[in-house]
């Protein structure tokens, strides 16, 4: 982990900065991508309790609706919530693909600093996010079976780490024909594979192959002691899939197109109607499912991420509204720090803490909607502050 800020150059890394600097000029990068993940941060920040807020605020009936989005599926099923983690897979991919790194050419020494990264990067937010986990109460347990070692935060180390891999050692014909063949062999793991204890093709929140996979290899508790983790051992292979497709994204976005950047718009989102059309057709034979994270699941999310980015970039890149995309920018800038932080700070208590007495003055039906602004309030003009004096956390 890295922060810069202004005022850090010093005589004997002139040389340094002024490289690092050409590099960063050169590689591309879309302002769209961070409005896009800031906009995917903004929900889990305390976004998602809006629209009940307004429900009590105006008593109108389709803030129900909203509100119901903002819960995971409890089973089989899709809600807006259950986009925000592989929205977020998704967008770690685009980055990759903007800037494709093959490295199997290169000699070994040229590739050890890339090797080192990666490897720094996977192992750093698989410990951030067992503190993610453990963040408030007691801490981490001492006992290590009593750790839960899955998390959010590792199943976006693993889905980025093997699509590096691929990036850097592959074509993107093998990374397409590996995307493939991942959501066809584990789509016919989970129906036709036999298992001890159960029986091939039995997907129930009590029996299925992933809660088998997840009792062999996936050491200390569960989430909330549910078999399977939702981010457990089995399900994070096709979550490889989500980075892979925002790769492919990213490769298609940095070419140029002779028809313009309407043709990339009109194209992506062809491509996300078409992802999401097989995922919906697929969920007859296999459901849409985010705890189980099935082949039908990655497709309907690849599907909605591309339509989500081709909008952005219409809006961000190519019309250049990017005042009004500011607000998400900030938080997209430092989405891996807010979001830990939003375990280990106590948000809610510092905006009661600046806001209080104004929310306890509003009438009663406006309080919680007041103590929702005042809780994202706080903790954008933090990321804000970061934002104007250059300082962005990077993993």
């Amino acid at each position: 982990m890295s922060t810069t800020a202004p005022g850090s150059i010093t005589n004997t890394g002139v040389n340094a900065q002024e490289a690092a600097a050409k590099k960063r000029q050169s590689k591309p990068r879309l302002m769209s991508l961070d409005a896009l993940r800031g906009f995917d941060m903004f929900w889990i920040l305390g976004g998602e309790a809006l629209f009940g807020a307004l429900l009590m605020l105006t008593g109108w009936a389709g803030w129900q609706w909203g509100d119901t989005q903002m819960h995971h599926s409890e089973w089989n099923g899709f809600r807006f919530y259950d986009l925000i983690f592989p929205l977020f897979i998704f967008l770690s991919g685009v980055a990759l693909g903007l800037s494709p790194k093959r490295l199997d050419k290169l000699p070994m020494q040229e590739r050890m600093p890339v090797y080192r990264h990666g490897i720094k990067r996977l192992f750093l937010l698989l410990l951030l996010g067992i503190l993610y986990n453990h963040g408030w109460g007691t801490g981490a347990p001492a006992d290590p079976d009593k750790v839960r070692y899955a998390s959010v935060l590792g199943r976006i180390a693993f889905a980025w780490f093997f699509a590096a891999l691929l990036v850097w050692h592959t074509s993107l014909r093998t990374q397409v024909l590996v995307a493939l063949g991942i959501l066809v062999v584990y789509g016919a793991v989970q129906l036709w594979l036999p298992f001890p204890g159960g029986q091939a093709g039995v997907l129930s929140p009590t029996e299925s192959i992933n809660a088998y996979v997840d009792s062999l290899l996936l050491p200390g508790v569960s989430y909330q002691g549910r078999t399977p983790d939702p981010e457990g051992v089995l399900s994070t292979l096709p979550a490889v899939v989500n980075a892979l497709a925002g790769v492919f994204v990213g490769h298609f976005i940095v070419k140029s197109h002779p028809k313009g950047e309407w043709a990339k718009v009109g194209l992506l989102s062809v491509a996300g109607g078409v992802c999401l059309a097989l995922g919906w057709l697929l969920d007859g034979v296999i459901p849409v499912n985010k705890e189980l994270w099935t082949s039908s699941f990655v497709l309907v999310t690849s599907g909605w991420s591309m339509l989500l980015l081709a909008l952005f970039y219409a809006l961000v890149d190519v019309l250049k509204w990017q005042k009004l995309a500011f607000i998400f920018v900030v938080i997209g800038t430092n989405a891996i720090i807010i979001y830990l932080a939003s375990s280990i700070v106590d948000w809610k208590y510092i905006a009661q803490s600046v806001f209080g007495g104004v929310i306890a003055a509003l009438p009663e039906n406006a309080q919680p909607f007041g103590a929702v602004i005042g809780l994202l309030t706080v903790q954008w003009l933090v990321l804000y502050w970061m934002y104007r004096r250059n300082i962005f956390v990077r993993i």
